[in-house]
């Protein structure tokens, strides 16, 4: 039986180059993969990609709001036996394509391989994330650490002055403004405590 899972984490825990790794090893067997990434920031003209820190890239198919991913993959499927998809970016997924990728599970036999963040910069929960930490048959974190050492579950974004932004939309376009902290030092660059070391950022 196939399933859904989902690998979550924080910014640079090595997610994406995860993807492309499991990708990989499909295809060096002779299987064929199906690769998406969001494409809610990318220009019309621009294609699919996903690339990772560390230099891996892949052409991918791009989803948007209002795509069947279901009837895509199905398709696709029909025409090139598909082995196993790939989602990266899977936050931004809207709530019924986390449904759609677990029929896709469930109906086609195809596993389905979601890599995303959990939470924003605010520590709410992503919509696709939300829906996904619900379904999904398996959840595997993929960790980083804080500053300080400790396991990194929260992220804080930087403005172009530096200083950490507590409010303002839940997606900015470039991965260079997100840091990934634990709780403890999140909530001290939030605001929500005073901090009880010098190490951080000018407060926003």
């Amino acid at each position: 039986m196939a399933k859904l899972y989902f690998h979550y984490a924080t910014m640079n825990a090595g997610k994406t180059t995860m993807l492309l790794q499991a990708s990989y090893n499909y295809r060096e067997r002779g299987m064929t993969t199906m690769l998406f990434v969001a494409g809610h920031y990318r220009r019309d003209d621009q294609a699919g990609y996903i690339s990772s820190r560390i230099g891996l890239e892949s052409d991918a198919e791009m989803f948007r709001d209002g795509d069947d991913l279901f009837a895509r993959i199905g398709e696709h499927h029909e025409h090139t036996t598909t082995h196993c998809v790939f989602v990266d970016e899977a936050q931004f997924l809207e709530d019924e394509q986390v449904w759609q990728l677990a029929r896709v599970a469930d109906r086609l036999n195809i596993p389905v391989m979601c890599y995303g963040l959990r939470t924003d910069f605010q520590g709410n929960l992503f919509p696709g994330s939300r829906a996904l930490l619900a379904i999904a048959d398996e959840l595997r974190e993929v960790r980083t650490i804080c500053r300080c050492g400790r396991k990194a579950t929260m992220v804080v974004r930087l403005g172009d002055d530096g200083k950490v932004a507590r409010q303002g939309a839940q997606v900015a376009i470039g991965k260079d403004v997100y840091v990934s902290l634990c709780r403890r030092h999140w909530e001290e660059e939030m605001g929500r405590l005073p901090p009880e070391d010098m190490i951080g950022f000018t407060g926003g």
